[in-house]
């Protein structure tokens, strides 16, 4: 493989060689320029861009025109005052959303409305025309590609202005530094979603690295390559793509293992990015934020999200949320999206009988609410609730089933809430109650991931595709009524047997998550601390271990989609 090679490449990404040697470079220049913060920031602006253009691109471009933009809008936001600057943080978040909007929910909402409205409407690349008319570029105009990670770096842009117009940082004097704040290339495609308060003032500190960090980043990195490529691949390959493709085609048992597997599939793959991603900025001198913290110990609902995807949880909480009326009252942008959601359902319906028994329903929980001010305010903090769910499930993806996934996720918090002001045991501290509320947690979580899944698999950007949105809904059916109708039918002990070498990853993986936060501090202190010898010797067998796990080539990060 040609390590010079400047053509984009999808394989170029944390697990390939040819990154390695990339970063290698890097580190180089990093050394080379460490005297100098502006030239530091410089560089590590360009090879940022040059690290998306290789993973994607002429989305580069778009990357770029969204940074410029922003970066404008903010200091607007900063000068103005009155009217004017909220108009200037409209036209920021109109932007962001609106970028995003076009490129990840146009196919969604085209497919959705064309067969309702009687319209032919196809989204079109006008930009992706002008560049192949004017630049000599090969676009396919007629189909939306989705630039991967444009879901965090415009959440972090947008986030950029809030702090701004809430005056709770000031604008970055230079659009370089601006610019390396959006595209720094460790967690550009895939998070974690970095505030720019936390992150701007580490561009002005000049680089250092103790030896211990060292020991730690080389640690972190060699933790997210076991996770992604021992657990998160192994158990898609051999397990959890085979069962999900034809969840008929196995029993109950087995489904109830694929469904498992796919959890833990799904937190390796995510944080095993995350923590090569934490590692690889250390080794560069920044400070990347923790992203998870062991969510499958989750005692209820509430606690997981604060374990699980901390970054988009506390972007959702902050700016979503909170500013919605939180626990306290609904908003005008509450009813505005009440309003939103219960249109489009009504929409969706598959009958005028239908319609109008939801939209009957809706007045009289609407008249309810008027005339019991009690339930009004109890309706309005969950509802609340139940909106910053779905919005963050949509977030994932263009499917109904995210949807779906975000309003399970919704109700059972809401359920919880309601729990915890009757529960007897709410503030007992017994071992069995814990031991109880992480299995209940786990089992949910995992039962909802059958349509986060399904979600996963509805590729909009195929045009030869017809997506019909209820079977979309209801694909999951064939693996809960395999799981709810034969599951005791099982030849369980076949299946275990059959599956050992499986289980026994899932088993060893299950484990070493569960164990008490400070044995895990001790081991990684151990890592950091080990002699020069002790430290390489454990990194080359870490990573023969890793790559000793590759069945079937190297697979992408789950959330590069989105």
């Amino acid at each position: 493989m040609n390590f010079f090679d400047l053509a984009p490449t999808p394989t170029f990404t944390f697990l390939s060689p040819q990154f390695w040697g990339f970063l290698v470079l890097v580190l180089i220049g990093i050394w080379g320029t460490e005297r100098r913060l502006r030239a530091r920031n410089a560089f590590l602006f360009l090879v940022s861009l040059l690290f998306y253009w290789k993973t994607n691109g002429w989305f580069v471009g778009l990357l770029l025109i969204s940074t410029l933009i922003d970066w404008s809008i903010g200091w607007q936001i900063f000068r103005s005052k009155g009217s004017t600057k909220k108009l200037w943080l409209a036209a920021s978040i109109f932007s962001n959303l609106g970028l995003l909007f076009f490129f990840k929910y146009a196919y969604f909402f085209a497919d959705a409305l064309n067969p309702l409205l009687g319209t032919h409407w196809s989204p079109h690349l006008s930009m992706g025309q002008w560049a192949n008319n004017h630049l000599g570029t090969t676009f396919r105009v007629d189909q939306i590609l989705l630039p991967i990670g444009i879901s965090f770096y415009t959440f972090q842009t947008l986030s950029y202005s809030v702090d701004i117009y809430r005056r709770q940082i000031l604008p970055c004097r230079s659009p370089l530094d601006f610019g390396f704040f959006v595209s720094f290339f460790p967690q550009l495609v895939a998070g974690p979603i970095v505030r720019a308060k936390d992150f701007i003032p580490q561009l002005h500190k000049p680089y250092s690295l103790s030896r211990t960090e060292f020991g730690m980043a080389l640690f972190w990195i060699l933790n997210g390559l076991i996770k992604k490529i021992w657990l998160a691949d192994y158990l898609a390959v051999n397990l959890v793509d085979r069962i999900f493709a034809n969840p008929g085609g196995y029993s109950g048992f087995e489904n109830v293992l694929g469904l498992y597997a796919y959890s833990l599939q799904v937190y390796a793959d995510f944080s095993g990015y995350t923590d090569m991603a934490i590692g690889i900025a250390l080794l560069m001198g920044f400070r990347l934020p923790i992203n998870f913290k062991s969510p499958y110990k989750a005692r209820n609902v509430g606690e997981f999200w604060q374990r699980w995807h901390i970054s988009l949880s506390s972007w959702l909480k902050d700016y979503l949320y909170i500013p919605m009326g939180g626990n306290r009252y609904a908003s005008s942008f509450t009813y505005v999206s009440i309003g939103f959601f219960l249109l489009f359902l009504l929409l969706m319906l598959p009958s005028t009988g239908t319609r109008l028994i939801a939209l009957g329903s809706a007045l009289l929980i609407g008249a309810s609410l008027v005339a019991f001010p009690q339930l009004r305010r109890r309706f309005s903090t969950n509802i609340n609730l139940m909106i910053t769910m779905l919005l963050g499930g949509l977030w994932h993806g263009a499917s109904w089933n995210f949807i779906l996934w975000g309003a399970l996720n919704g109700l059972g918090l809401i359920v919880y809430k309601g729990w915890r002001r009757i529960s007897p045991w709410e503030n007992r501290n017994r071992w069995w109650k814990h031991g109880l509320g992480i299995f209940l947690t786990f089992h949910f979580i995992s039962a909802t991931r059958i349509w986060f899944r399904s979600g996963s698999q509805v590729n909009w950007e195929d045009l030869s595709q017809p997506h019909d949105l209820w079977t979309e809904w209801f694909s999951a059916n064939t693996m809960l009524m395999q799981i709810i109708h034969r599951f005791w039918q099982s030849p369980f002990l076949e299946i275990i047997v059959g599956n050992a070498g499986i289980l026994a990853i899932m088993l060893t993986g299950m484990t070493i998550h569960l164990l008490p936060e400070s044995w895990k501090n001790s081991y990684r202190q151990a890592f950091a601390s080990a002699s020069t010898t002790g430290m390489l010797v454990a990194t080359l067998g870490a990573i023969c271990i890793a790559y000793l796990g590759v069945s079937s080539g190297l697979r992408p990060f789950i959330y590069f989609q989105f």
